[in-house]
């Protein structure tokens, strides 16, 4: 099944909501917690017709990481209902820099790597976002289109002066920063009126007439509205979502090697989903929920399940990994993920090559040792010296426990040494302990 097979295949859940009296977008959103604040009781009303409407992404990496995810999916979600997504690509905001959710100020890009990454960005977006429906299709924009054409004097003559220093210093993203050791600079200060005078354009230009974002975005959003209502006179609409987190309030998408990318050359398939299969079962439903199509039904079975304790480890984690992999990565992301998870398997029967294991080292740090301290040494000695065991008594009683793994092969002999043949294209070991804790070796040349 491929990306837009899994799009399509999650009518399932729509028909579900339907059946259940959820018939309406807003309450999908609601039912799936992508509602954290809206503008106005009558946005509900107007999302019985189609509308545009639009999430503004920064260009500040080459990539989308696993956070963006959630405003995605929830453009697809209203692209599914008959909306039109729109993206708006930052490349002028992205010259400045957005302050909300940064104690520090963020640090300025080249104009060449900016226009790189919205390259980059509006292709993965482009793999997202298929349909046959011409009158929805996603829209790609760039604000430094418009933003660039204006002169100093005459933006801040025509835009700068409908923005109040109140309402402006009142904004948390404001307002957390000012009484920061870092503070705030004039240059990130304005991002708001440059956002909000986004929304006017889209508005005035595309016929946009709501914007999306995360809940750290509410003082933007806020911004535009009401710079839309001194400009037009119109009125146009808000909405934020939850940010993605985990149930201590940490961010989702980071784990101790670094941010987990959409991209496969930054976050291999296999990292993706081994990072999706070791969340907590605190947050999986709530991934499930906002990051997959998977029928509310089932995540209702999973989160029963995970309350009455009577649950298979990890089956839920592993459900959300395989979906949302497959969605991100496509089959050959998915099935490339299974395969080295399988290997990596402790006595599993799948062979292990140097390119697997060049791909597991990516996610698991190896420990370099010289072939000296390798080669004809006991596995229980290079098993204590890597801290696999703490000793080697520890050592010994994993072995006779039946517990200790060489490249996947158990270890029964105490005395077992480590030949040169057991090198992995002459550089790797893999020291497994159970079947969960392994220690990858990479062998240097003294």
């Amino acid at each position: 099944m491929d990306r837009q097979a899994l799009f399509e295949d999650c009518s399932k859940s729509f028909n579900s909501c339907k059946m259940s009296g959820m018939d309406t977008l807003f309450n999908v959103l609601k039912k799936r917690d992508f509602v954290d604040t809206i503008s106005s009781k009558h946005l509900q009303e107007r999302l019985k017709t189609p509308l545009k409407v639009y999430m503004g992404f920064d260009p500040t990496a080459d990539s989308l990481h696993l956070g963006n995810l959630v405003g995605i999916i929830a453009l697809l979600w209203f692209q599914k209902y008959g909306h039109t997504p729109v993206v708006l690509i930052g490349g002028g905001t992205g010259k400045i820099g957005d302050p909300s959710g940064k104690s520090i100020e963020r640090p300025l890009l080249t104009t060449q790597t900016v226009c790189e990454n919205i390259d980059k960005l509006s292709l993965q977006f482009k793999t997202f976002f298929k349909t046959s429906e011409e009158k929805n299709r996603l829209i790609i924009l760039d604000n430094d289109r418009w933003l660039s054409s204006h002169s100093l004097i005459g933006f801040l003559r025509d835009v700068g002066k409908h923005f109040r220093l109140g309402p402006m210093l009142g904004k948390e993203s404001v307002r957390s920063r000012l009484h920061s050791e870092e503070g705030i600079s004039f240059t990130e200060f304005a991002y708001q009126i440059l956002q909000g005078y986004d929304f006017y354009h889209l508005l005035k230009e595309k016929n946009v007439c709501l914007q999306m974002g995360g809940s750290d975005q509410w003082g933007n959003i806020t911004a535009g509205i009401e710079l839309v209502r001194k400009l037009s006179g119109q009125v146009v609409y808000g909405l934020t979502y939850p940010l993605l987190t985990r149930s201590d309030g940490s961010k989702f998408g980071k784990s101790e090697e670094g941010t987990i990318w959409l991209d496969p050359k930054k976050t291999s398939p296999y990292q993706f989903y081994q990072y999706l299969v070791g969340v907590s079962d605190v947050d999986v439903i709530s991934l499930m929920r906002r990051l997959t199509f998977i029928e509310g039904e089932e995540i209702d079975a999973f989160e029963k399940e995970i309350a009455s304790g009577s649950f298979t480890p990890f089956r839920a984690q592993k459900r959300l990994a395989e979906s949302l992999t497959l969605f991100v990565h496509a089959p050959q992301g998915l099935e490339e993920a299974l395969r080295v998870t399988q290997i990596l398997a402790p006595g599993s029967k799948g062979v292990l090559d140097e390119k697997i294991l060049d791909e597991v080292a990516k996610d698991m740090v190896p420990v370099c040792l010289p072939v000296s301290g390798v080669v004809n040494q006991k596995f229980i000695d290079i098993a204590a010296q890597v801290k696999l065991v703490t000793s080697r008594g520890e050592g010994r009683r994993l072995i006779k426990n039946r517990g200790a793994y060489l490249n996947n092969e158990k270890i029964l002999d105490a005395d077992q040494v480590v030949e040169k043949k057991h090198l992995i294209g002459n550089k790797y070991l893999l020291f497994s302990s159970g079947k969960k804790r392994k220690l990858l070796i990479q062998v240097f040349s003294n």
